[in-house]
This record gives C-alpha cells, sequence and structure tokens, in this order.
C-alpha cells in the first residue's frame, strides 16, 4: 500500500519515473492518441508504482470527470443497509451527483478493489457503511482509504463504523448502538424481566459489541448481577437467528425474554420459538434493533430500537459535501429511541401472580 504522508503524486512525477513528457504521459492516460506499445508499457508501469490518480478536477476540465457519490455496503438485501443507501441516493440526487452501490458481502478485498476503482474513476464521496471487525488489518486498510482517496481530491464518510484513529482524513456519522440498547435492555427489566439473553453477538464487532455494552449496562443500573448477562455469539441474519433460538431452546428454558442483535436475528428467533409450540409474548418476549419497515408487520408487531439507517445515508453525502474549512467537527452521532409494539409483556410468572 502506498504511503500517504507526501503530497499529491502529479502527472511529471509519473513522467520522470517513465523517463517521458509529461505530454506523453497524458496521451498514454487518456487513450486517445497513439503511442508506442513499449512507452505506453512505461508509463503505465510508473503509473501504478507511483499509485498516481489522475487529478478528477483537471479531468472534469475536459469532460471526462463524473460527479458521483459511491456507497459500499456489506449486502444490498439486508434492510438496514437498503435504508442507508435509499438516504445516499436521495441526497446525492439532490446535488445532482450520480450514486453509485456496491456490496461486499464482507469481503475485505472486494471493499478494496471497489474503493480504488472510485479513487480512479474521480468520485467525489465514497462512503463505507456498516459495523466491523476492528483489527490491524481494518485499522491499516481504512488508514490507506483515507490518504489515497484525500490525494486524489475525494472525501472518505465512515458511516456507522469508527475511524481507528481521529487524525485521518475522513468523517465518520454513526448513532449512538450502546444507547439504544440500554433503552430496550431497560424496557424489558421494567415490565418485569431479569433474566434476558442477548441473541446476536460477534466479538470484534463495533455495532454490536456497543449493543452488548448497553445491554450489560443496564443489568447493571437494574442491580442485577453481572452473571445474569446470557450473550449467544451467533452474528447477525436470520438464518442465524433462528439457528441459535433453536438450540437454545433446546437448552434451557430459564430466561424469559431475548434481546435480537438486529431485526433480521429477531425474524428467526420469533419463527423458531413458534416451532417450539411457544407464542411471543405469552411465553417468551422478544425485541430487535434497527426498526426495519417490516417489523411492524411481524406476528406480532415487533418492539425494537428505531436506529437513522436513511438519515445516516443524506447526512454522509451533506457533510462530506461541505466544505472542510467550515467543519472542524469530524465526528458525528445521531440518536436513537424505541418502538414500542406488541412482541412485550411481563414474564408468565409475574402474571400469574
Amino acid at each position: 500500500m502506498a504511503a500517504t504522508g507526501r503530497g499529491r503524486i502529479t502527472i511529471r512525477d509519473v513522467a520522470g519515473r517513465a523517463g517521458v513528457s509529461a505530454a506523453t504521459v497524458s496521451r498514454v492516460l487518456s487513450g486517445k492518441y497513439p503511442v508506442p506499445p513499449a512507452t505506453r508499457t512505461r508509463v503505465l508501469r510508473a503509473a501504478r508504482a507511483l499509485d498516481y490518480v489522475a487529478n478528477p478536477h483537471a479531468r472534469a476540465l475536459v469532460g471526462g470527470g463524473r460527479k458521483m457519490v459511491a456507497v459500499v455496503v456489506r449486502q444490498v438485501t439486508n434492510p438496514f443497509y437498503a435504508q442507508v443507501a435509499e438516504g445516499v441516493e436521495a441526497e446525492a440526487t439532490a446535488h445532482g451527483l450520480l450514486c453509485l452501490v456496491g456490496s461486499t458481502g464482507g469481503d475485505p478485498q472486494r471493499e478494496m478493489e471497489f474503493v480504488q476503482l472510485m479513487r480512479e474513476e474521480g468520485a467525489s464521496v465514497v462512503i463505507l457503511a456498516g459495523g466491523v471487525v476492528e483489527d490491524d488489518a481494518y485499522r491499516e486498510r481504512v488508514a490507506h482509504y483515507a490518504h489515497a482517496l484525500d490525494a486524489a481530491g475525494s472525501r472518505l464518510v465512515l458511516c456507522g463504523r469508527p475511524s481507528p484513529d481521529p487524525g485521518l482524513p475522513a468523517l465518520v456519522v454513526v448513532f449512538d448502538n450502546e444507547a439504544g440498547a440500554r433503552a430496550i435492555t431497560s424496557h424489558l427489566i421494567s415490565t418485569g424481566h431479569r433474566r434476558i439473553v442477548f441473541l446476536g453477538g460477534l466479538p470484534g464487532n463495533t455495532a454490536l459489541d456497543a449493543r452488548v455494552a448497553g445491554y450489560r449496562a443496564a443489568l447493571a443500573a437494574h442491580g442485577l448481577p453481572a452473571e445474569s448477562a446470557q450473550i449467544v455469539d451467533c452474528g447477525l441474519g436470520r438464518a442465524a437467528g433462528h439457528r441459535a433460538m433453536t438450540e437454545l431452546l433446546k437448552e434451557t428454558r430459564e430466561f424469559t425474554a431475548v434481546f435480537a442483535g438486529d431485526d433480521m436475528v429477531a425474524a428467526g428467533a420469533l419463527r423458531a420459538i413458534s416451532d417450539a409450540g411457544l407464542r411471543v409474548p405469552d411465553d417468551i418476549s422478544l425485541v430487535g434493533y434497527n426498526d426495519i419497515p417490516l417489523a411492524q408487520d411481524f406476528n406480532p408487531p415487533l418492539t425494537t430500537v428505531h436506529t437513522p439507517a436513511e438519515q445516516l445515508g443524506r447526512a454522509a453525502v451533506r457533510l462530506a459535501l461541505r466544505d472542510p474549512e467550515e467543519t472542524a467537527e469530524t465526528r458525528h452521532v445521531l440518536g436513537t429511541h424505541i418502538v414500542v409494539r406488541d412482541s412485550v409483556s411481563p414474564p408468565p410468572s409475574a402474571r400469574a401472580q
């Protein structure tokens, strides 16, 4: 990966390394003029070695620039990511920009390739959306993205994920995962539940770790011992929720409520509970996270934490398009709130009394 503490690599740097004139480099990179194959190969090799990207502003002046905003998500079929992308697209359109959406399936290599492509195409803004495992590889990767995009005149926005270094040239737009989890766990406790399972942990994932922290904080705030926390690390998705809930019901029935890591986990858990001949909320109360549009159509409608997914996407574009001189703050936090529906009731023992 290219180090980026230096300034922007210019066409003259490429020309010097290739031993040709700047005009020759321009001809090779434009692809519009005949150039001897050996010269073309030498120029392209020099450009790759220097990690050169054509200045998007200069390219726009000659009609080759594209005014684009790109958003990279884990999975476009996930309702949360779809809403973030919808917000990005709506705000980009309002500013006369084209929006491109890429999905990675969680593969860092695919993410890296997409970011590089958007850098080469001169995208104005590149948005990376969703929680991640914040390890050394992630920190190195994001540092490279931030410096490389900045050198190419683009802006990086981390949407729903942290910046590994506040000094990086990147914006961060997040919502308070921990506060939302603390609030919905407190709602279950206030309804009478003391044995609450968190279903959907994924150690190292920034979003889910924050939700687990909020869950633990609520238990502690209400005087419940630390050992009362029960966390099932099954990750996210409907299939994961169904599988983990099925296994949990085989092992124990001591819990009275389940806090699903997101609404898709809750959907899988709801089906597993039904398959076991039990009912929500009569036998087990269930809550989720994100408030996807279908949450209100579950049977019963799901109590959940509303996250500002579309607003995240809109804010990411709006903040990135501001003049950097006008905003010194690089981290922006949006709020969450609980949506109370019909999937929670007092535990059976409390109702019996």
